[in-house]
């Protein structure tokens, strides 16, 4: 830009509206619902300025993010980012709802990738932001902008602080139309000030009083209410649920209840939401209820057996030297599908007409919600809008996509607003589950106890591309996502931990089509690699009459990984000795034996340690875990307060899904519909917690949101072990599977 224009575009003033455009994840909304911007859907220009920060007149800013709250604070941690930069107070800075006629698009909020990937976003944005208004001050003061300093939005010169002018002044709601220059300095380290501290969330006043908005809660005049019509519990996902017979007559006792069918999608719409849920019991519909699953009982050895597209995902030196090494451990285990589970079932809002669509939902992509959603209804892209509204939890993919798709398949057709929840079978019926696993791994020691070779092979299926709703109603066949890291075996919990010279890392993929909807579920696939993984390298050290720990500090590669792992085990106040029922508390045949596990995992990025410490009744099987340790090393940790609560939810979680969650199938349908077929921890059984940060102010922010669940999981397997004497090669680690093992000894 000449200097002229940036003369005139000085003289005009303006709200700086900043950001960056780096790709996929979060942030957090207030309830405020504004214009599309400039009369146009979005995404804005991620070049300009103005896209991404708005500098206001009473000195205040708002920072447009293109990730959503889901409950781990990046409301908050963003903000501190964003306040470092523009030397700010946090109480200064606000942000909008996810809205594709708003915010910019960063691609979906998965991965643990808010603060790994959003954070330089905000940061790069915010110093954009700053070095701009620091020019502007620079002419309006007439002095050099090294001699400028900036504390809460005014700009003073150095020695005269009476010198001076804010922000607001200086824009005033008025955009610069600036592209970025890649030029702007940003703070280091030893410069922060408010990134690294324990700021309170800015969400949590709102959802302890009851204010809070979320997806369930909202109303909108003249609206419907609807429910959807499908089998109880899916079958085969290729199968998907065709309809043989439908008696639109059953429910004319119901006033004003509409039965709406597309294709296969049936649904029922009517004025109160008892109606619609009386309408959709009553409706009678006959189902084709062909068998196309294996069943429970027969899923494993069904996966096992499958013809599958197989891929060599790292490979070095000879695996070949497991035939010879003193010390060799061969382990198979089978991990269960595991469903999403959210504590209130999905729900979306729509409003269609003949040319517009506004779909209020809890997507965790509001531009790739848009894009679906205007395929499903034949409609132009700019003519569908998006806003986001958190629910009650999702920890992955759960169906708040497909939910989406129903609500506005049922506003097209009903012409009028339809507000869609789903029963609490749907959820848990027509999941996208977390799918299931077998992994067989084989490694080996020297006699010096260092390992010398390690293979890993995994089975399962890749996710789920089309949605059920979209499926049912149009015909549109079921298709898989293209092969990702997180979709089959990860390299960084087989291969990343230990030095190891001869590996050879094997995904085995199913044809996803013949099993169960499957998409990312709150770190896909790790507790089942770790637990296959960490178990093996924990009967090498046993094998070798070497503590655990100390097995894994002699074999470590990257002192990062030292760090989580030392940090779990001094925080659990960890005494050297062998693991194994010979050491375990009580050898005197009691019927409560107690053992402890340590292990290492992550998800994709960041380093993730854990301690188990768990009981095990011989008589009943029941295992309980009575304190859990994790340490996560996520790099720069922009708020430790918010990393802990992180720590503790996935302590807590792993528990539920390592003793209790399972997903069950007849060979027509999943059974598990409800919270007695699929069970979850309860209060009383949740263990005590001890969350560790290891802060690491010198690297890059990575994930925290679920890289310590994969250690925590191998703690627990490893616990086991150490209680009992006796290996676990499946979970959940419920009480049948429990004695069974036991007795097979």
């Amino acid at each position: 830009m000449s200097d002229l224009l940036r003369r005139d575009l000085f003289k005009a003033g303006g709200a700086l509206i900043v950001g960056f455009g780096l790709r996929e994840v979060l942030f957090g909304q207030s309830h405020l619902d504004t214009t599309p911007r400039n009369g146009v859907p979005g995404p804005p220009d991620a070049k300009q300025i103005d896209t991404w920060l708005a500098i206001h007149a009473d000195n205040t800013a708002t920072i447009f993010i293109g990730f959503a709250e889901l409950g781990q604070g990046n409301s908050t941690a963003l903000l501190q980012v964003a306040a470092e930069e523009l030397d700010l107070d946090m109480g200064q800075l606000k942000t909008v709802r996810l809205d594709t006629s708003i915010t910019p698009n960063q691609g979906g909020t998965y991965s643990s990738a808010s603060i790994q990937r959003g954070g330089p976003q905000v940061r790069t944005a915010a110093a954009e932001a700053r070095l701009a208004l620091l020019q502007l001050a620079s002419k309006n003061l007439s002095t050099p902008v090294e001699r400028l300093t900036v504390a809460k939005g005014i700009v003073s010169v150095q020695g005269n602080p009476a010198q001076s002018v804010t922000y607001g002044a200086l824009v005033g709601d008025k955009p610069f139309h600036l592209a970025f220059t890649g030029s702007a300095p940003m703070k280091t380290p030893a410069e922060f000030k408010v990134v690294g501290t324990r700021v309170a969330r800015n969400d949590i006043p709102d959802k302890v009083s009851g204010k809070y908005v979320y997806m369930q809660h909202l109303r909108v005049p003249e609206m419907l209410h609807g429910r959807v019509v499908r089998p109880r519990g899916q079958s085969a996902y290729g199968a998907g649920a065709k309809v043989v017979s439908l008696d639109e007559a059953s429910i004319r006792n119901i006033p004003g209840a509409r039965v709406i069918r597309r294709g296969d999608f049936i649904g029922v719409v009517a004025e109160s939401e008892w109606d619609a849920v009386r309408a959709a019991r009553q409706l009678k519909v006959t189902w084709d209820t062909t068998p196309t699953l294996p069943g429970s009982a027969a899923l494993f050895e069904t996966m096992r057996a499958a013809k599958t597209t197989d891929k060599v995902v790292l490979e070095r030196g000879d695996v070949g030297v497991l035939g010879s090494a003193p010390h060799v451990v061969s382990f198979r285990i089978n991990g269960p599908y595991q469903a999403h589970a959210p504590f209130g079932p999905n729900c979306a809002l729509a409003d269609v007409t003949a040319d517009t669509a506004l779909i209020k939902c809890s997507t965790q992509d509001v531009y790739g919600t848009r894009n679906t959603l205007a395929r499903v209804l034949a409609m132009p892209l700019e003519k569908v809008r998006v806003q986001y509204y958190e629910g009650s939890g999702t920890y992955g993919h759960s169906c708040y996509d497909d939910v989406a798709q129903a609500a506005a398949i049922l506003s097209q057709s009903a012409g009028k607003p339809v507000r869609l929840q789903f029963m609490r079978w749907d959820e848990h019926g027509w999941d996208n589950y977390g799918p299931a696993h077998i992994g067989e791994v084989r490694a080996a020691a020297d006699a010096a106890g260092k390992i010398v070779a390690y293979e890993y092979h995994g089975w399962q299926h890749n996710w789920s591309l089309v949605e059920t709703s979209e499926q049912l109603a149009s015909g549109k066949p079921a298709a898989e996502w293209p092969g990702a890291a997180a979709q089959g075996v990860s390299v960084a919990n087989t291969s990343g931990i230990y030095a190891t010279p001869n590996l050879r890392i094997v995904n085995h993929t199913l044809p996803g089509t013949a099993f169960l909807k499957g998409a990312w579920l709150r770190s896909p696939l790790d507790l089942s690699v770790s637990f296959a993984s960490e178990q093996a390298i924990d009967q090498l050290a046993y094998l070798l009459n070497m503590d655990p720990w100390e097995f894994r500090q002699k074999n470590i590669t990257d002192m990062r990984w030292r760090g989580v792992l030392d940090a779990a085990a001094q925080a659990a106040k960890w005494t050297p000795r062998r693991a194994g029922p010979n050491a375990a508390s009580d050898k005197s045949g009691a019927k409560i034996v107690t053992g402890r596990g340590i292990g290492l995992g992550t998800h994709l990025v960041s380093y993730g340690g854990a301690v188990a410490e768990i009981e095990v009744n011989k008589e009943t099987g029941k295992v309980v875990a009575k304190h859990m340790y994790g340490a996560i090393d996520a790099g720069l940790t922009v708020n430790p307060a918010f990393v802990e609560n992180q720590i503790s939810g996935q302590l807590v979680q792993t528990c539920s899904r390592m003793l209790k969650e399972e997903v069950t199938l007849s060979t027509t349908n999943v059974t598990s519909l409800d919270w007695n077929s699929y069970p979850i921890l309860r209060f009383e059984e949740c263990p005590e917690v001890t969350p560790i940060v290891v802060q690491r102010l010198d690297q890059r922010p990575s994930g925290a949101g679920e890289e310590v669940m994969a250690a925590a999981s191998a703690a627990i397997g490893n616990a086991f072990f150490d209680a009992t004497g006796v290996r676990m090669r499946e979970y959940p680690l419920t009480p049948a599977r429990v004695l069974a093992a036991l007795k097979l000894g």
